[in-house]
């Protein structure tokens, strides 16, 4: 034999490729195929089964897009078969290098029992093993003809995004459609050389191992007879028997594989094919698990769950049963993977709440790690979140696709802003697709970043988004690495068994504090604007809610709409899914998701003013229903007679131009331009505008990233930058405290009102863009005379601070980050806020002026529109409306307040008289963020709130009501007894003591 390592490796695949892969079924036969196409959208299994088909040959074209196909395959299995192992191989026409993102199918028997997925690299199933000989062979297979969106030339335009643009020419070709025999030794032969020719090539050059390897692969060639594989095949893989039982080394890397099927609820499918494609995933594992018996699947978001056990409940049965032995394992305790940066303080709450109580529900299962591979970064305000969702752990993936900075741990414990720490495993691995490659084997062991402290690490084992799940290629795969010499060693294991494993051994691992943002991906904060509004008023309208009718429900006997609430909250949840409120999914995706934020706008509008007008009773006096968390007019978190109208806003002509704007608190000069040229703090006697600067100004950048149009913005977007400075009208606004002001851009037109209230301390700014642009990014900047070497940024439940400088790498990878409601910025005694009704992105800058103005400008951008092509090419066309405010001499507490009050604007309703707020806080500093019954029926008042400052705060929350019982709980509503210290009650009152930014749930028994 030679020694040359790159002719033994050269010869291997392609003897693999040319003679050992196409001997694994020596025998097949043609089956007939017929066809029906169903009309429209996907029929019931019954209808698709009870279909009349019309035949169809291998080669013909079929499945127009986002159609669906039911195939029908009929055959005999030859008596010459008799005892060999028989199957079937039916390709629809699949591209084995884009698994889950193509044609899908589900395999049927004639009774709808289903069998499992078709997928690219899952194309058989099993007949018999061993088969009869003369077996009838009928199967359907409900096929789904789903464009490929992301395949040869990924980020190109397409209209195949959406089924109302897509056409109706068949995507497909019918490729095989056979009835084969499975020669199991040259199937085992395959997975044998594999295995060792992938660690071969990962070992060093110079290793024992990889020679020994290198010459047992070659006895094993020289024993394949190239024109008799299947006869030879046995002899070959008995000269490997001996480099396959060496045991790996004592101090191997120990991998935990846990079967995984990672499937974006939606993304280059709309919903309605993600219900499907989970149901062939699963499918497809409980057949595997039944075949596999070390094999153990996991599957997250609890949607998907409901979704099979709503629509496919021939296989949620299966499903169940492999719950209940403990093979397919609930997973991550969400309702969905959402993101996390974007939803608010409850939404990201009742991602858990909702989907752990499935669990518990439906398995009786409390899941204790959070499992979110791909979400595009994580809050700084998500651990205390877990934690008080009752769950210890936090798996992700995405952090590894950050282009900058490489993250330093693979094991952590993750702090938030209030102190929690999560222990937290980010998997050396780095994919949430692992399929037992030797590659991404070496690649875990020599990434582990935890050597001497630790040896174990996580790999999600599977194909995901369609892709069908584990294989039992990689099953075997697994088997043979198992305790492999040259290996690390890979065993199956729950995610639950992993992390005990993995907190055992490293009680004490590094801590991680603030956010875990992902250097890439950052324009998903911006990208389809009205899928974010949908969400931002989603949430403030299910407050609202809540809020009012449990408030009518103790007052007036109103009834409590559990289901609905319990029904809308899901809904506005699911939208939160790491594709689609980030806006990187195709057309499809975000014109249905519009509609549905429409619906649930409508409904919890229905309900909020049928418990107002319960609460208000009959009468003729005009109120103020005030449902934000902070007293408005001397109104906390209920209804008063509406107060009159104090103060007044003079406007005035501006020397040289423009407009004066002062309502004796603050003295805004809107120049001939319609920019601000000045906001002066009158009571502060400061400027808030940098000299020479102007707010209020436009910003457009041209925006063609690399590549990942809707999800990315390069930083070399800054390059060039056009100020939209002229204006077609600057004009007085109708109600004598406002100026209008129009420009045109481009094929765009914005129309901004610019408004001092009286007796404000904010210039609000309506901005109302009729939007027509493509591959833009439109800025709006207010350049500040702040002197801040930070900002706080609000997230959930509190804020954090970015730096406004680049000191570190670290810092000037964050050139795009997100915000909820308010920005601030603050030297010591004053500073500014800018707060905003439904925008998330910002970039905050600082330059160092000279001269006779010397200082510093901080600048702050918020980032309104975008206008990628890909995968939406007519992404954010059409009118926009935001409002901003400017707020001079606001400390944090105004931030905070003025942030709930632009997003909480008053309800007007006539009626008898005052409502008394059903629970209040005595401290600005305490922000309640819920108000509710509690979720089992039983009448409790449940209210959750924070401390928002940063600072430690003793307040008192007064019930409107008598209080029989006070327990601090979980988000669950489960009492914490641990907790019950830091309350004290004494009827309608309730002391609390919270530290710096602690989130605390109550729930209060009624007298």
């Amino acid at each position: 034999m030679h020694d040359d390592r790159d002719l033994v490796e050269a010869r291997l695949k392609r003897v693999l490729d040319e003679r050992v892969r196409p001997a694994v079924y020596p025998e097949f036969l043609p089956l007939d195929v017929a066809v029906w196409n169903a009309p429209g959208e996907p029929v019931p299994v019954a209808e698709g089964l009870a279909a009349d088909p019309e035949p169809i040959e291998v080669g013909a074209r079929w499945g127009a897009p986002w159609g669906t196909s039911w195939f029908r395959v009929t055959g005999t299995v030859p008596e010459k078969w008799a005892g060999k192992t028989v199957e079937t191989i039916l390709d629809l026409g699949f591209d084995e290098n884009i698994p889950g993102f193509q044609c899908e199918g589900l395999v049927y028997r004639p009774d709808g029992t289903p069998v499992k997925g078709l997928n690219p690299r899952n194309q058989w199933v099993r007949i018999g093993a061993p088969a009869e000989g003369g077996e009838e062979v009928r199967l359907h297979v409900e096929a789904a003809s789903n464009p490929v969106i992301f395949g040869s030339r990924p980020f190109v335009p397409t209209p195949l995004g959406d089924k109302d643009t897509a056409g109706s020419e068949p995507l497909y070709t019918l490729a095989r459609m056979d009835l084969a025999v499975l020669d199991e030794a040259v199937w085992n032969l395959v997975l044998d050389l594999e295995v060792l020719g992938e660690l071969m090539t990962e070992l060093p050059a110079d290793s024992q191992r990889r020679w020994e390897i290198l010459r047992a692969v070659d006895k094993a060639l020289d024993a394949i007879d190239l024109q008799d594989v299947n006869g030879t095949a046995e002899q070959a893989r008995t000269r490997l028997t001996g480099v396959l039982s060496a045991p790996a080394v004592p101090s191997a890397h120990r991998i935990s594989a846990v079967g995984h099927a990672h499937i974006d609820s939606a993304w280059l499918w709309p919903l309605r094919e993600t219900v499907r494609k989970v149901a062939r995933t699963t499918a497809n594992m409980t057949a595997l698990l039944e075949d596999e018996p070390d094999f153990v699947f996991a599957m997250s978001q609890a949607q998907q769950w409901a979704w099979v056990r709503d629509h496919r409940p021939e296989v949620w049965a299966r499903v169940k049963k492999a719950v209940a032995d403990g093979r397919f394992v609930p997973a991550g305790g969400m309702w969905v993977e959402s993101d996390t940066n974007m939803p608010g303080s409850e939404a990201m709450a009742r991602q858990f709440v909702h989907g752990k109580r499935f669990f518990l529900d439906e398995f009786g299962v409390e899941n204790d790690e959070a499992w979110l591979p791909d979400t595009f970064g994580f809050a700084a305000g998500l651990p205390q979140i877990i934690k008080a969702a009752g769950t210890k752990y936090l798996l992700t993936q995405k952090i590894s696709w950050s282009q900058t900075n490489k993250f330093p741990h693979n094991t952590f414990r993750w702090e938030g802003i209030d102190g929690t720490r999560i222990f937290t495993h980010f998997p050396p691995v780095d994919t949430y697709n692992c399929s037992m490659k030797g590659s991404e084997i070496a690649h875990a062991a020599r990434n582990f970043k935890d050597k001497g402290v630790a040896r174990h690490s996580l790999a999600p084992t599977g194909w995901g988004d369609g892709g069908g799940g584990t294989t039992r290629e990689m099953i075997a795969k697994a088997a043979r690495l198992r305790d492999l010499e040259g290996s690390a060693t890979v065993i199956w294991e729950t995610p639950g068994a992993f992390f005990e494993k993995a907190e055992a051994e490293n009680p004490r691992p590094p801590v991680w504090v603030g956010e875990l943002y992902l250097e890439l991906h950052r324009a998903t904060l911006t990208s389809q604007a009205r899928t974010k509004q949908g969400n931002r008023r989603s949430e403030h309208l299910l407050r609202e809610a809540e809020l009012w009718a449990a408030t009518a429900a103790v007052r007036a006997g109103f009834p409590y709409p559990y289901d609905d609430l319990d029904r809308l909250w899901k809904t506005v949840l699911l939208h939160q899914f790491h594709d689609i409120l980030p806006g990187s999914s195709i057309a499809w995706v975000h014109r249905e998701a519009r509609a549905t934020y429409d619906r649930v706008a409508d409904e919890l509008n229905g309900i909020i003013d049928a418990a107002q007008r319960a609460l208000a009773g009959e009468g003729d006096t005009p109120l103020v229903f005030n449902s934000a968390p902070h007293a408005r007019a001397g109104v906390p978190a209920g209804a008063a007679a509406a107060p009159a109208t104090g103060g007044r806003t003079g406007l005035t002509a501006r020397p040289g131009g423009g407009h004066v704007l002062d309502n004796g608190l603050l003295r805004v000069e809107i120049d001939g331009r319609g920019l601000v040229v000045s906001a002066y703090d009158i009571a502060a006697d400061r400027e808030t505008i940098a000299p020479g600067a102007a707010g209020n100004l436009l910003q457009l950048h041209p925006d063609l990233p690399n590549k990942w149009d809707a999800w990315d913005v390069d930083e070399f977007y800054r390059n060039t930058v056009t100020d939209l400075t002229g204006a077609d009208e600057v004009v007085p606004g109708d109600d004598g405290a406002s100026v209008r002001v129009v420009r045109t851009f481009g094929s765009s037109r914005v129309t901004q009102l610019l408004t001092l209230a009286p007796g404000e301390r904010g210039l609000e700014v309506d901005t109302e863009v009729d939007w027509h642009e493509t591959e833009k990014f439109l800025k709006l900047a207010f350049p500040l005379d702040v002197h801040a070497e930070r900002y706080a940024s609000e997230t959930q439940f509190g804020h954090f601070h970015r730096s406004t400088h680049t000191n570190t790498s670290w810092e000037a990878a964050k050139f795009e980050a997100c915000n909820h409601r308010f920005l601030h910025l603050e030297e010591p005694g004053w500073g500014v806020a800018v707060v905003n009704d439904s925008t998330y992105g910002h970039d905050v800058t600082r330059t160092v002026r000279t001269g006779g103005d010397a200082g510093t400008t901080t600048t702050v951008r918020v980032s309104l529109l975008r206008a990628p092509r890909f995968p939406d090419p007519e992404t954010d066309q059409g009118v926009h409306r935001f409002r901003h405010a400017l707020v001079p001499g606001a400390g944090i507490g105004d931030a905070v307040r003025e942030g709930w009050r632009i997003n909480l604007p008053e309800r007007r309703v006539t009626g008898a008289g005052e409502v008394a707020p059903l629970v209040s806080a005595d401290r600005d500093a305490v922000v309640v963020t819920a108000v509710k019954l509690a979720d089992d029926g039983s009448g409790d008042v449940v209210v959750r709130f924070h401390e928002a400052h940063g600072g430690r705060v003793r307040a008192t929350l007064t019930a409107g009501f008598q209080v029989a019982g006070v327990m601090v709980t979980d988000l669950l509503e489960r009492p914490l007894a641990d907790e019950e210290t830091a309350v004290e009650t004494d009827g309608e009152r309730i002391t609390v003591r919270l530290r710096p930014f602690q989130l605390m749930t109550l729930r209060l028994t009624r007298a």
